[in-house]
């Protein structure tokens, strides 16, 4: 059995070369727009989670500049310190990024002073899933704590292909893990909103 430690060290390898063997004019085009089934499943009024991406994590900009583009209310994590819980806070300029602020970790985020909301769908960052809609995170817990907190919340994983498990291989889920309710990669969607 391979550690969670093991299974990121891995994982971020693969992801990391994956993305670099990648034309930049290809990568500039991924995850650009959400899928329309993800699209038509959201309601008129649904605000929408989503992250910035570090290092070689799915990009979510794309999606952000989408979803505010068509009327909707996006929101960014914002921790205060380490060690706070993770709140979400109103994204308003996802072209520009200038209402982002830098946080912990190295993270943009948006200033405390940006209204506090609750998404109603949420975008999440993943080093690795599984088909079944497991999660496996930097290891910090923010996202399942969040999500514990919140189960009407929808999550999303963003992800590269090659970032799919075979969950007989690495088994890794916790009783505390949340699952997601979808995973969409540049290839394909798992799961359903």
């Amino acid at each position: 059995m391979t550690s969670k430690q093991e299974l990121r060290k891995r994982l971020r390898t693969a992801r990391k070369e994956h993305v670099l063997a990648q034309p930049e004019i290809v990568r500039a085009l991924l995850f650009n727009r959400p899928p329309t089934p993800i699209v038509k499943a959201l309601g008129e009024d649904a605000i929408i989670g989503l992250y910035c991406a570090t290092g070689h994590e799915a990009p979510a900009g794309g999606y952000a500049r989408f979803f505010k583009e068509a009327g909707f209310t996006i929101a960014l994590p914002q921790i205060a310190h380490d060690t706070d819980a993770m709140v979400f806070r109103e994204h308003t300029d996802p072209f520009a990024l200038t209402d982002l602020v830098p946080g912990p970790f190295g993270i943009a985020q948006p200033a405390q002073s940006a209204a506090r909301v609750t998404p109603n769908v949420l975008f999440v960052p993943l080093v690795g899933f599984t088909q079944a809609g497991d999660r496996l995170g930097q290891g910090g817990g923010y996202y399942d704590r969040w999500l514990a907190q919140h189960p009407a919340t929808k999550a999303v994983g963003l992800a590269w292909d090659v970032q799919l498990i075979e969950a007989a291989a690495d088994p890794f889920a916790e009783p505390h893990d949340k699952q997601l309710d979808c995973i969409i990669t540049p290839t394909r969607i798992y799961g359903e909103l």
